[in-house]
């Protein structure tokens, strides 16, 4: 699995907020710091898509709305 960053992309932008508002809720230093996230130019890390998941109101339950199976169908059987 790999988390959907177009998902984390949808969400945000279904509760109405920017990227520098993410950011902010964070309490990251810039919206480029949360963009690069976003974006997959840097990697998530676990504790980050949890802390991001939590601002978008999603419980530690709730995460695999976040990822995306990348096994190939003929394999996941």
């Amino acid at each position: 699995m790999s988390v959907d960053l177009r998902r984390v992309k949808a969400e945000r932008i279904a509760k109405g907020y920017s990227q520098e508002d993410m950011a902010k809720m964070l309490g990251w230093k810039s919206r480029a710091t949360y963009s690069k996230r976003e974006t997959g130019k840097v990697s998530l890390g676990a504790d980050e898509l949890a802390k991001i998941a939590s601002v978008l109101g999603f419980s530690n339950d709730e995460l695999g709305i976040f990822f995306t199976i990348t096994v190939p169908k003929r394999e996941r059987a």
